[in-house]
């Protein structure tokens, strides 16, 4: 079974590839989410599977319906439903979200013209199937002789224009000449006055679409598509394709605006690593033809080609000649010019036929980079008196976990065992085992056919000049293209999956994968140094960031990969999933044992509604799942960059340089495709970065281990039926079975059963098979979070790091990590250790009275004195915590609360608790920080009370606070006689508000906010749920009533953040701003682009909303502006906090606003946090927002009558007024993190 994370994947995992608040694709077809993965094995009883044959026939039914299409569309006679569901008795149940199920046949119908019928359908469809089957065989046979007949690689680049179809006439009759003359003419001679005649311009035909002649970074659609095109020609090796398409478009005038310098510098460039000139003038003729100008890397193509083709100094020296007249320096050509070591020998060799005393220029040395935010200040004083810490392992053993990852990215894929309950070895399982694998004998035979065929049919598309997939096709070995479909077939859900949502996969997959590097040696050196930094056995010369040591290393800029475009992407995927279904076959004997041996389809397309849309999916023969189930293997296989690495990661240090070896990751998460952000990070000075690289390295530098007493007790409960009161999902043999008796699903075909009564038979099942669904995909998320926690046991790991939009930071890893459930934090602790030391022990107290939810207005004296009081539980929890009183299982965080139990037992049972040696992590959260944020912001005494930023002899709660206002409200309300608020008495409670509370900072609005008290509400059993729409309503309208009572200040800013948002949006831009880091940030949020993609199963649309060249999205601007400005707020605090934690030598990790460390350094992280806390917020922040967004936005004197941008400035003047509470009171709040 394949567990490679596709998308969002299991439930709970909504950050991903994207974090939350990102926007993905709103997919027309559907969303492009959902579970990836399944079960593949069953724990039920024989009887239990028997009862669950209903869900198969449904699924088998569904099936046969899509054959029925399937058949009707080629031509054959119409076969109804209804005859096929007559014909097939078996299938009784219907899947909800399918088809109508059919009705039964009258009585009258079972004569013998049913018969009659029924022997003809059967007789047909035989028929068909032989005749499928010999077409098949016809078919395979034409492909082999296609393929015997296929000429050299080289024969059919033949059939490829080189020679220029020019617009010019001029310049046509020009080239014409020069190569009718050609052996009395050099091309080099021609080159030489091309050169001397080309435009230092673009011509005034050119310059009128600057749109289309605009800077390679502002690509948009069919350029970045061409862009891609083109580059992946040159990986694969296909220069000549390349060079086709480019006269192709160049020949057209309305395709060859589409052309960029930057497009034509690729093809030459790749004809001068081969030393063919004559070519390489042809795209010069073009160039000028274009009405472009060279630039350095034009000419670094030429000299290069003229290097290596050892030309004369003549020609040589003219083009430098030129070169210099057109303004660009020679030295230029070394030094801003990215070159290999061989290209720039060759072009150094040119150069000096002409100037045999140049000497290039050495590299430049950069000047120091110093980051001037007075925030960072201190991080980068020099000083010889710190001490960064260390790991506590030696260089060695860094060195060979170095190379065990290494290997593991050299594989792309890992393979794991799963934590199911292994099978019985029986005959049955033995059979479908061994049937299994002869299957995928079978169809990596036909995979590697298909995609021959399919290169073969794309190569024909992309020699007519079209922009074909297949130079994509050839970017992986047709062995790893086969591995990953076959991964992708055996994970693929019973249920299926959306095509779209498939082909996104799969396409993003190969983009991964292309981007793979090969400097393995030099990396390996390097690293090995770079180990010296953090080994516990070695020293360096002077303490230094990780960052700055690699820099001193003098490693090389890993070279910036230009993103696909989502249509190239999905239309990629797409057509690997049709290969997929094409050559993935077998017998039908499996499915029915006693029908003739002819092959059927494993995969099948049908169409099904997911909300309001009807999206084709992707689903495999109930045959072929049952199959899976049966042989029951205990494998899962993981893409090397979804698990957590075996070694360091490689430090930030730009933003796509770093985390793993040698799979490129972003510093900034974005969806593919989008640019934006990644264009704002490199136009950024990069020493304006170093705060959020040095941070994203140290997070990533925390070392972990598994706790494996409580991994072995959540498997105990894994491998039984589950526990979800404990956050164990149940296997899917718990799940609700198809309803029985009256409401059976078999009796929607009977005649007697009313419309309506079929309705709610169709919905019983419908919410049946959804809850099914969701069991499904909450024990696929465990099984993946467990077998990889079983993997990684007694190993030390680490969890690389990158972040949103927002920069919140995020693990690399999405099925292990620290972000997880309450199951997932308690899974992790340390790897390195540190004693408790005098104050340990009470911190571990402390935190355990935390977990439980309770004490939370107590002072941390008291809730020390509880967990003494509760010693003795606390003790039985952790000897005993399945056969014992269970004191842990009541706990807010349960599993967090027993591994803390444990840990307390072993201090306290240690001859010198204050030497015992703690891997525990002990937490700090915010009192609600967003409302801390605020509150700092408008200096709001009442505000800052609420939120604990005032010191105090006991917490505040906002929640609870916030509660009795609303009782307030609601007493006033029924003294008046207003019935809902008579209904609410007693109802009102801190869990109610919590939640609205918590989000209303982040954006929610009141619908989001009514739906959550709903939901709290529909807990309450004793709550009369009649009124639970009213009371909703009622009370959420109260709860913002008294945030704004309380929050004065905070709410005023949140209007100010929103009004400027959505005046901004109105003058067509989106949201921009820079954190008090220097973070560059900008809102993706645009109107939707739809895209289609015509053809092959299905065609495919779906939309974007981060296509920059559509006008913004004005409601999710406005909407999202204020949540995501304290967001980046909270992440500066938190990379504060992390940065100043490291230069002190503490082990630091977040969940974003909740901070962890060891528990004898919680004193000192606190400190930390009260002071980078109130250093952050000492700098005029609005004002400084309000400064930048008048500069950006209102400084554009082509822009300034505007009547948006007037309304703007007037805004961006108003800058909310402070109150007068005083920031440094925070300094002395024991409450403040806590």
């Amino acid at each position: 079974m394949s567990a490679v994370r596709w998308g969002r994947g299991a439930a709970g995992f909504g950050r991903a590839l994207w974090p939350a608040g990102t926007p993905g694709l709103l997919a027309e077809e559907g969303a492009l989410g959902g579970v990836w993965g399944r079960k593949r094995s069953s724990t039920a009883s024989p009887c239990e599977q028997d009862r669950r044959k209903d869900w198969g026939h449904a699924e088998l039914l569904e099936v046969l319906k899509a054959r029925v299409r399937q058949l009707q569309a080629e031509g054959m006679a119409e076969v109804t439903v209804k005859r096929v569901a007559k014909r097939v008795a078996v299938a009784r149940a219907p899947e909800a979200g399918g088809a109508q199920p059919p009705r039964q046949a009258p009585a009258g119908a079972k004569g013998a013209g049913a018969k009659g019928a029924a022997a003809t359908l059967s007789s047909r469809w035989a028929q068909k199937l032989d005749s499928d089957q010999q077409l098949m065989e016809k078919r395979k046979q034409r492909l082999e002789g296609k393929l015997q007949k296929r000429v050299e690689k080289g024969a059919w680049q033949k059939q490829l224009r080189l020679e220029p179809r020019l617009l010019s006439r001029k310049l046509a009759s020009q080239l014409q000449h020069w190569e009718q003359g050609a052996p009395r003419s050099p091309w080099e001679e021609q080159l030489a006055q091309l050169l001397q005649e080309a435009p230092h311009r673009l011509s005034s035909e050119a310059a009128a679409a600057p749109a289309d002649r605009g800077p390679e970074s502002r690509l948009e659609g069919q350029q970045q598509r061409l862009l891609s095109f083109f580059e992946c020609c040159l990986l694969t090796g296909h220069l000549p394709l390349a060079h086709h398409v480019l006269v192709t478009h160049h020949s057209k005038s309305q395709q060859q605006r589409l052309l960029t310098l930057s497009m034509y510098n690729m093809v030459m460039l790749g004809w001068a690593r081969q030393g063919s000139f004559k070519e390489l003038t042809y795209v010069f003729f073009m160039l000028k033809d274009a009405g472009l100008a060279p630039d350095l890397q034009s000419y670094a193509a030429a000299l290069q080609c003229m290097g290596r083709l050892d030309q004369d100094a003549g020609t040589i020296r003219r083009c430098l000649k030129q070169m210099a007249q057109d303004g660009l320096q020679l030295q230029g050509l070394f030094t801003a010019v990215p070159l290999s070591a061989e290209e720039r020998a060759e072009l150094l060799r040119a150069v000096r036929k002409a100037k045999p005393t140049f000497t290039p220029p050495r590299p430049p040395v950069p000047p120091p980079q110093v980051n001037t935010s007075p925030l960072l200040r201190e991080i980068y004083a020099k000083d010889p008196a710190v001490s960064y810490p260390r790991l506590h392992l030696s260089l060695k053993e860094l060195q060979g976990l170095f190379q065990q990852q290494l290997r593991v990215e050299m594989a792309t894929t890992i393979t794991v065992e799963s934590v199911e309950k292994v099978p019985l070895l029986t005959k049955e399982v033995l059979h479908a085992r061994k049937t299994l694998a002869g299957l995928r004998t079978r169809w990596r035979t036909a995979l590697y056919r298909e995609l021959q065929e399919t290169k073969e049919s794309e190569a024909h598309a992309a020699r007519e000049g079209r922009l074909s997939l297949f130079p994509y096709l050839c970017l992986l070995s047709e062995k790893e293209v086969v591995r990953m479909l076959l991964q992708t077939l055996q994970a693929l859900p019973a249920q299926g999956e959306s095509l779209l949502f498939l082909a996104h996969e799969l396409g993003l997959r190969v983009f991964k994968r292309k981007q793979l590097r090969n400097e393995v040696q030099e990396l390996e050196q390097r690293y090995s140094k770079y180990l010296h930094l953090l080994a516990s056995d070695t020293q360096v010369a002077e303490p230094c960031l990780p960052r700055q040591h690699w820099e001193a290393l003098g490693v090389p800029e890993a070279p910036h990969e230009q993103p696909w475009p989502m249509s190239v992407v999905v239309q990629l995927g797409k057509q690997l999933a049709e290969v997929l279904v094409r050559a993935a076959q077998m017998p039908s004997s499996l499915a029915a044992p006693r029908s003739p041996g002819t092959l059927i389809p494993v995969l099948y397309h049908v169409y099904s509604f997911r909300s309001f849309r009807q999206i084709g999916i992707l689903k495999p023969h109930p045959a072929f799942t049952q199959l899976l189930e049966t042989a029951a293997e205990r494998t899962l296989t993981f893409e090397s960059t979804d698990v957590p690495m075996l070694c360091p990661p490689l430090p930030w240090t730009s933003p796509h340089s770093g985390a793993f070896l040698l799979s490129p990751t972003k510093m900034m998460r974005s969806v593919e495709g989008s640019q934006q952000h990644q264009l704002l990070l490199e136009r950024c000075p990069p020493a304006e970065l170093h705060g959020a690289l040095d941070a994203l390295t140290q997070l990533g530098n925390c070392a972990w281990r598994v706790n494996g007493r409580v991994l072995d007790l959540v498997l105990q409960l894994f491998a039984d039926k589950g526990c979800p009161r404990l956050g164990v999902p149940a296997p899917p043999s718990e799940a609700p079975r198809p309803p029985e008796g009256r409401r059976a699903p078999n009796r929607c075909l009977l005649p007697e059963v009313s419309p309506a009564e079929k309705a709610e038979m169709r919905r019983e099942l419908a919410r049946r098979l959804k809850v099914a669904r969701e069991m499904q995909s909450l024990r696929a998320d465990a099984l993946y979070r467990l077998s990889l926690a079983r993997h990684l046991r007694h190993r030390v790991f680490w969890l690389p790091h990158n972040m949103d939009f927002r920069g919140r930071t995020y693990p690399c890893s999405p099925h292990f990590n620290h972000l997880g459930s309450d199951l997932a934090r308690a899974l992790l602790e340390f790897a390195q250790g540190r004693p408790l030391g005098p104050h340990g022990l009470n911190w571990l107290k402390i935190h355990l009275v935390n977990l439980t939810g309770l004490k939370k207005r107590e002072s941390l004296q008291a809730r020390r004195d509880y967990a003494d009081e509760l010693m003795e539980d606390i003790l039985d929890s952790a000897d005993r915590p399945m056969t014992g009183r269970k004191w842990w299982m009541e706990a807010d965080e349960p599993w967090q609360a027993l591994a803390c139990c444990m840990e307390v037992a072993r201090a306290v049972r240690a001859p010198d608790p204050a030497a015992y040696v703690s891997h525990f992590p002990v937490h700090q959260d915010g009192s609600c920080n967003g409302l801390q944020h605020y509150a700092a912001l408008g200096r709001d005494s009442v505000g800052a009370a609420s939120v604990n930023l005032l010191p105090s002899d006991l917490p505040q709660d906002v929640y609870s606070e916030v509660a009795a206002q609303v009782e307030v409200f609601r007493r006033q309300d029924a003294e008046q006689g207003v019935q809902v608020a008579q209904v609410l008495e007693g109802f009102i409670s801190r869990k109610v508000v919590k939640q609205t509370v918590m989000t209303v900072v982040y954006g929610v609005t009141r619908y989001g906010g009514r739906l959550q008290i709903e939901k709290r509400l529909r807990e309450i059993h004793d709550f009369p749920q009649d009124f639970v729409w009213e009371a909703s309503h009622y009370l959420v309208r109260q709860v913002f009533n008294s945030l704004q009572e309380m929050f004065s200040g905070t709410r005023s800013i949140q209007r100010w953040l929103t009004e400027s948002a959505r005046l901004i949006s109105h003058t067509g831009s989106a949201v921009e701003w820079v954190t008090p880091l220097g973070i560059p940030i900008i809102q993706p949020y645009h109107r939707d682009s739809k895209v289609m993609i015509k053809g092959g199963l299905q065609s495919l649309t779906f939309s974007s909303s981060v296509d920059t060249s559509q006008k913004p999205n004005t409601l999710k601007q406005k909407n999202g502006f204020p949540p995501n400005f304290i967001h980046s707020l909270d992440s500066s605090h938190m990379m504060l906090t992390a940065l100043h934690c490291y230069r002190k030598g503490l082990t630091f990790v977040s969940v974003h606003d909740c901070f962890w460390t060891h528990a004898a350094d919680v004193a000192v992280m606190n400190q930390v946090c009260r002071e980078q806390f109130v250093r952050l917020h000492s700098q005029p922040i609005l004002h400084n927002l309000s400064r930048f967004l008048i500069e950006r936005f209102c400084s554009d004197p082509r822009t300034s009558k505007s009547i948006w941008v007037s309304r703007l400035m007037d805004t961006l003047l108003s800058v909310p007024k402070t109150g007068t509470f005083n920031l440094e009171q925070v300094k002395h709040s024991t409450y403040f993190f806590s």
